[in-house]
Order: structure tokens, then C-alpha cells, then sequence
């Protein structure tokens, strides 16, 4: 038997896949506070199975819970976070991460040469031309990708530290120079 989740585009074979499993690659793309019959249904199986691995996830911290009726369920944000600098720093060397870093750096101080600020929060809305809809499109999507290149920076930079070794000199497992 086989079921198709809602937010992770998988097919499982219940029959070879751990309902753990299954509520864990959903509940990473909770976004929003969600029941855990919501989540039995797209795993496919019982509210009670769901309901034991989505606890498990949260005592893992994996998962946040917030309490009510219905307790609700979505993904920890510092999970994933953290999830992505251990595997950026395990994949890459320090020098690919310096580089990329270094990539990054350039189109930041491009996007503040562009707008004339800083930071992309200190962006006027009215700095464009409401009437002029691609040009409203193109600074959005600039604004947009500079939020990212903001995020990527402060992930890469941990990531950095950690393939770089910790403040003890330890030098991380996989990174090489």
C-alpha cells in the first residue's frame, strides 16, 4: 500500500517506512500549527501513531508543540537551521565555504550599492512607482533575493565556523582545506 503526502511530493510503501519516518519528512514542511490527525492523514496512519511520533519529534526538538484543543504540531525552525550549517560544514571544505561566502559578500554590497541602503529592511515602498508593474516586480524580486543572500550569509558564516573547528582549535570531522 502506498499513500502520497500532501507537503513532501514522496510515495511510501507503509509496509517498509516507520511512521516516525513518515510524520518526520512531513512535519519539516510544517510551516503553520497543524493537528496530528492532519498529519495521520497524509502519512497514513492512525491519529494515535501519528500523535507518538510527532511527541517524539518534539522531545528530539525537531518539532514544536503548542498546546490546546487540538494540539497542533509544526516544524522547529532552529532544527532545520541547525540541520543546514552541519550539513554545509560536513560537504564542503573551507575553502569552497570561504568562497561561496566570499560570493555571497560581493552580491550583498551589490544590492546596497543598488538600493542605496544597508539592509534590505531599510527599503521604502515608495521608492518605486506603483504604476510601473514590472519595474514594482523586478525590485520585489530584489528584495526578495537579498533577504535570502542575508540568510545564506549568516547560515554559511556558521557553517564556516563550525568546518573551521570550535574556539577549542578542534578542527571539524569532514571539512578539508
Amino acid at each position: 500500500m502506498a499513500c502520497r503526502t500532501h507537503d513532501v511530493q514522496r510515495v511510501y510503501d507503509v509496509s517498509r517506512t516507520h511512521d516516525v519516518q513518515r510524520v518526520y519528512d512531513v512535519s519539516t514542511g510544517l510551516a503553520r500549527y497543524t493537528s496530528a490527525k492532519a498529519v495521520s492523514q497524509r502519512v497514513d496512519c492512525s491519529v494515535d501513531g501519528a500523535r507518538a511520533a510527532l511527541e517524539q519529534l518534539v522531545e528530539m526538538g525537531i518539532v514544536e508543540r503548542l498546546d490546546g484543543r487540538p494540539t497542533t504540531y509544526r516544524r522547529n525552525e532552529s532544527y532545520l537551521r541547525w540541520k543546514r550549517v552541519e550539513s554545509l560544514a560536513q560537504e564542503h571544505s573551507v575553502s569552497d565555504l570561504r568562497a561561496e561566502l566570499e560570493s555571497l559578500l560581493s552580491e550583498d554590497e551589490s544590492f546596497q550599492t543598488q538600493f542605496g541602503v544597508p539592509d534590505p529592511d531599510a527599503v521604502s515602498p515608495k521608492s518605486v512607482d506603483v504604476a510601473d508593474h514590472d519595474a514594482l516586480h523586478d525590485r520585489w524580486d530584489a528584495l526578495t533575493r537579498w533577504r535570502t543572500v542575508r540568510e545564506d550569509l549568516a547560515v554559511l558564516q556558521e557553517a564556516l565556523h563550525r568546518a573551521s573547528g570550535d574556539s577549542n582549535g578542534q578542527t571539524g570531522t569532514s571539512a578539508s582545506v
